[in-house]
């Protein structure tokens, strides 16, 4: 038996045991770092430190590190480049060339300078430049949403010379070889610009005539699995082409994902790929920290903190000079600078295209990336600390120049955050959340709706109704529809397992948050409650109506067009058997009454409900109840365990009676209280 044991333990790959390391200690370090209020990535980054060669020793095989985490690499721009629409780019432009352009270019011509003052060449001058330039955009975009501060002058600007930085890695990737010697004549540096050159012109070509057109018929086979392969084709096939075509794998990424863009399926394709994007690049970040040596900072403590010192004072004085470029007032300048102090992720890929080139930080092959390492980490650790000081600051007055205005200054992660609040969310566009809508729209009550069918989400827009493509039981597609600042969650999808997902991520994000949902199972409306569901409700006509009036109940509204309407939609209706049946006999059906599930069948009979409305209920002169439900031995009726008074169950308790069956329209299950099985 051991020896089969070890057998099998040999057995697996040589990296299998390193890779299960890997994962593992990242899930326990982010565990912690989240109890202790510090970001996902600062714990990425002290994973590799933990567990890299400088410390525990425990990971080895850096050759398959360094494939996942380029693989990271080329997820991360996708995003970005998803992220940055072409039409959504030359609306920031005034930002981007006065903002982020003075910011970037002060910080390479004040580091060039430096560094030559200290005999350091100014092919490494610009590069290191570039490496301290750049801040962190998860960082930064992470604290701006913890705190409410997207819509702020200190939000906006910050996020515009964000997205210039971001632009520029795309610039700069293409660059660095050519500091770094690999292309020396003019004629080769004309040759790779203008290759550069055609490959963006395809790009755009793509963007704006193809990729809309694909992208389209994909999303209309309904399947998650196919639009997701195809958005993992489209990255890594744009990326790897323009690969033989001399352009980095990064930039090829990015320009994939600048092809998507276009497309108004490009946050749907976000969604998707989102998970695959948050786990390589943690494996990036933690192949970062590999290279981290904590040694090196105990022997080299002045050093690093000199380079910390001297790079958050670069940072602070470019990015308050191009915020002061733009009107913005003093307060406002020194908190940006505080909240772009740090040197960012991207940074990370330029300093390995560097070392690949032969450039390294400072020109030092020897000391340079390892004190570069250390004053990065140092750097994002030290950021989420500079809150109370950035609140004391300021930061919410307005500029003196005129800006853009704030919508085409948000980031696309807050996008829609920003424009939605106090609003009703529509998960799934079916038959029910069809009637629903334009019910909402009488009433004038704001609502967002999420759908994955493309018609559905075509005729929605047809009349002019807010819409959003995508996976509505993702947590991604809940927050774009401003899951945080609504007032409401509804969920009209027919699929049962969808159901209960998107009643759990919304649960999860908002505890407070009433979540109503239409189900068709007679199982649904338990399993839904432990799911997170305030209220169920099942039947297609009835439960329209239901819907809306707890949604008017919970906005003070009573419509007289709204009556009107809910008159119309129960005239239209199909009858129901439940509770049309009350003036004659009800029974168990003949599945239910031949169901080998329960014991007690036989203790049921044809029953004549005992009264409208809740039995109790009216004796003691209320009506309290929520659902009705009979019980199948003497017809007695008694409201549902939602109801105040529980009285079907303690009708039971009392009786014995074991089976009891809802008289809610368009319902037949049952229930044995004995077997607690549903019929």
């Amino acid at each position: 038996m051991i020896a089969s044991l070890a057998q099998d333990s040999a057995a697996h790959p040589a990296f299998f045991s390193e890779v299960a390391v890997l994962l593992l200690a990242t899930a326990v370090v982010t565990y912690v770092a989240a109890r202790l209020g510090i970001m996902p990535i600062v714990a990425f980054l002290l994973t590799g430190a933990l567990i890299g060669p400088h410390a525990l020793g425990l990971v080895h095989n850096e050759a398959l590190i360094e494939a996942a985490a380029e693989i990271g690499v080329i997820l991360l721009l996708f995003t970005i480049g998803i992220e940055f629409s072409l039409a959504k780019l030359a609306q920031i432009q005034r930002i981007i060339i006065v903002g982020g352009g003075l910011q970037v270019g002060l910080v390479i011509a004040i580091v060039t300078g430096v560094l030559a003052a200290l005999g350091v060449g100014w092919r490494a001058g610009v590069f290191t430049g570039c490496l301290v330039a750049l801040s962190s955009t998860a960082i930064v975009m992470k604290l701006l949403m913890d705190r409410g501060e997207v819509s702020t002058d200190t939000g906006q600007a910050s996020l515009g010379i964000l997205i210039f930085q971001d632009l520029a890695v795309v610039a700069m990737v293409l660059v660095v070889p050519m500091l770094g010697g690999t292309i020396s004549s003019g004629a080769e540096i004309a040759v790779a610009l203008g290759k550069a050159a055609v490959i963006v012109a395809v790009v755009l070509v793509a963007a704006r005539r193809i990729m809309p057109v694909v992208l389209e018929a994909v999303a209309r086979t309904c399947s998650q699995e196919i639009f997701l392969l195809t958005i993992v084709a489209i990255c890594f096939g744009t990326a790897y082409l323009t690969s033989l075509a001399g352009v980095s794998l990064s930039l090829g990424a990015f320009l994939a994902g600048l092809v998507v863009s276009e497309s108004r399926y490009s946050q749907m394709a976000v969604g998707e790929i989102l998970p695959l994007q948050i786990l390589f690049s943690a494996t990036f970040f933690v192949s970062v920290g590999l290279l981290f040596d904590a040694g090196f900072l105990m022997e080299q403590p002045l050093l690093v903190l000199g380079v910390v010192v001297a790079v958050f004072t670069v940072k602070l004085v470019t990015t308050g000079a191009g915020m002061l470029a733009l009107g913005y007032g003093a307060g406002t300048a020194a908190s940006a600078a505080l909240l772009l102090g740090q040197v960012g992720e991207f940074s990370f890929v330029l300093e390995r295209t560097g070392r690949q080139a032969g450039l390294f930080p400072a020109g030092l092959e020897s000391g340079g990336p390892e004190t570069f390492i250390a004053a990065t980490v140092v750097l994002m650790i030290a950021t989420p600390f500079l809150t109370p000081v950035r609140a004391a600051l300021g930061g919410t007055a307005r500029p003196r120049a005129p800006q853009p205005e704030p919508e085409s200054l948000s980031h696309p992660a807050a996008e829609h955050q920003a424009e939605l609040r106090d609003h009703v969310i529509i998960a799934g566009l079916g038959e029910a959340a069809s009637q629903l809508a334009p019910l909402l729209d009488e009433a004038e009550i704001p609502f967002v709706i999420v759908t994955l069918s493309p018609q559905a989400a075509q005729d929605a827009e047809d009349a002019e109704r807010t819409v959003i493509r995508g996976n509505y039981g993702r947590r991604h597609e809940l927050q774009r529809a401003g899951l945080q600042a609504a007032r409401m969650l509804v969920v009209a999808d027919d699929e049962p397992e969808m159901i209960v997902q998107v009643t759990e991520t919304a649960r999860a994000l908002r505890s407070d948050l009433p979540i109503l949902v239409r189900a068709r199972a007679p199982a649904d409306p338990f399993e839904l409650r432990e799911a997170g569901a305030t209220e169920v409700v099942s039947d297609l006509n009835e439960s329209v109506i239901r819907l809306l009036t707890r949604v008017m109940d919970e906005y003070g509204l009573t419509d007289a067009a709204v009556s009107t309407h809910l008159r119309a939609l129960r005239a239209s209706a199909a009858p129901v058997t439940a509770r049309s049946s009350r003036n004659g006999s009800i029974r168990l059906t003949d599945r239910q009454r031949t169901t080998e599930d329960c014991r007690h069948v036989d203790a049921t009979t044809a029953v004549i409900p005992s009264a409208e409305g809740c039995q109790e209920c009216l004796r003691m002169g209320k009506r309290g109840w929520v659902h009705l439900r009979v019980c199948m031995t003497c017809g007695f009726v008694g409201c549902c365990d939602s109801s105040p008074g529980t009285h079907a169950r303690k009708h039971h308790e009392a009786s014995g009676h074991p089976i009891i069956r809802s008289i809610e329209p368009g319902e037949s299950w049952a229930w044995c209280y004995v077997d607690e099985q549903f019929l």
